[in-house]
């Protein structure tokens, strides 16, 4: 008797003491290095300056058309009203983890008819009520309950970057649209130039100034033109029904009118290597799913101690509705129940090494994320740098292939050469007006995507604690 209430009083101060089994959280060690590699000459992000990214990051492209449609993409947006409705899910996980904490009430009422062939039948009626609760002496649900905590902090941040994926494909579809647009405006002009062209070779033909060469290679010209321009066409079809989709609308239900816009690539913050820890939704959800693996560790090593649970009964039983309350009538129980496994057949030592090495797992993948992230910001800073002096020289060569076309027609009305020279070098100048424009688009896009590379102004949120 004695050990028994030295057992118990132990059992009660562990249970003040809030034991938990497992090892405590900590993050996980990564290497970012100290500022990115192609950074020189972008804006360095500071925690409250103004030129840190904004969570509306595509308002820094100034484009009222393009807010417009971010607002709608995050309502109406499938795979966001996917993710949202997982995000839910996890809230309810977490709420179903932390009723545990408390004892369960049940209730219950019966009526049985019985009988013997001897002394007949006999009847009896059952009110009954019952509480149970089982103390969290080793920690087994505060650690389930952190790992559901983290699972949802994890879901959170795939939310966020499930948002700002659906935003980023938003922008870079938009903007790939509109250099179509462009691109349709100058194959309408050049179009109704080489019209033109091939008239005016018709007729210099009937005068027999050109030959029947030169008038073919006007009509050749123009036709590749009109094959060009239908393909463009059927390219911006697709990228508005695809716009259409992202909006959460049929494509027969969604147009997008042409319209000339001019759109200036916005100065990014790129900030520190080290502040994509807490940019990126991505690392922040591996680095919850780190912390969720690394509470599970704890709750399967809880499994080598005793359950005890508390419980208490009473109510009242009797043949007749009369004496269900008559105090002879009634009846209650109370006592505790330990509960342990003797021999499983290593199962529970499978079980902790299983969650440890999904630990180590969870650990290597968040690293992983965290290298592909530093990668795709160094690559997307390559990319703006690229591109910027890219555009510089096919501008200069675009200038070039203008003035070229011109002494060339000039030469042409002068009867000094034919006419398949001047297809040679219109070709030229068409093809730098196209890379020009594609050039353009590339910057947009190429900021886009480095803009979510950063994180798009996401901040992770703090990290909520596990109910104790």
């Amino acid at each position: 008797m004695k050990m028994l209430k030295l057992s118990l009083a132990y059992l009660f101060v562990l249970a003040l003491a809030g034991c938990a089994m497992g090892p405590n959280y900590t993050v996980p060690e990564v290497n970012t290095g100290e500022q990115f590699e192609n950074q020189e000459g972008w804006v360095r992000a500071q925690p409250d300056a103004a030129a840190a990214l904004r969570l509306n990051w595509w308002t820094l492209f100034d484009d009222p058309l393009l807010n417009g449609l971010m607002e709608e993409v995050l309502v109406n947006n499938q795979t966001i009203a996917q993710f949202e409705a997982q995000y839910r899910q996890a809230q309810a996980l977490l709420r179903e983890s932390e009723a545990q904490f408390f004892p369960s009430v049940n209730a219950s009422a019966g009526f049985t008819r019985s009988g013997t062939g001897s002394d007949g039948v006999s009847q009896q009626y059952r009110l009954a009520g019952a509480v149970s609760w089982e103390p969290d002496l080793w920690g087994r649900i505060r650690r389930t309950v952190e790992a559901e905590s983290a699972q949802l902090q994890a879901s959170e941040a795939e939310l966020a970057g499930t948002r700002l994926s659906v935003q980023s494909t938003l922008a870079q579809t938009y903007f790939r649209l509109r250099s179509f647009d462009a691109e349709l405006r100058l194959y309408d002009q050049t179009v109704e130039a080489y019209r033109r062209s091939l008239q005016t070779t018709e007729n210099r033909f009937a005068a027999g100034v050109a030959a029947q060469l030169d008038v073919e290679s006007a009509r050749v010209q123009l036709n590749n033109a009109l094959t060009q321009q239908q393909a463009l066409r059927r390219q911006r079809a697709q990228l508005e029904n695809a716009l259409a989709v992202l909006l959460g609308k049929p494509p027969s239900q969604f147009v997008l009118p042409p319209e000339p816009v001019s759109i200036a690539v916005p100065r990014i913050p790129a900030g520190l290597p080290s502040q994509l820890l807490q940019r990126r939704p991505d690392i922040a959800s591996a680095e919850r799913q780190v912390a969720a693996a690394n509470a599970q560790i704890g709750v399967a090593q809880s499994a080598w101690f005793p359950d005890l649970v508390l419980s208490a009964e009473g109510g009242y039983r009797g043949g007749q509705w009369a004496q269900w309350l008559s105090a002879p009538f009634s009846f209650w129980s109370l006592g505790p129940a330990l509960a342990m496994t003797i021999f499983d057949g290593g199962a529970r030592e499978a079980r902790i090494e299983q969650a440890r090495a999904g630990y180590e797992a969870q650990v290597a993948a968040y690293r992983q994320t965290v290298l592909t992230a530093l990668r795709e910001v160094e690559d997307y800073l390559v990319d703006l740098n690229s591109l910027e002096q890219e555009q510089q020289s096919q501008q200069r060569a675009l200038t070039a292939a203008r003035e070229s076309l011109r002494l060339t027609m000039n030469q042409y009305n002068a009867g000094l050469i034919d006419y398949l020279s001047v297809v040679q070098v219109e070709t030229t100048a068409l093809t730098a007006e196209r890379a020009s424009l594609s050039l353009s688009a590339d910057r947009l896009i190429a900021a886009v995507q480095l803009i979510a590379a950063l994180g798009g102004g996401w901040q992770q949120p703090v990290k909520a604690e596990a109910r104790e």
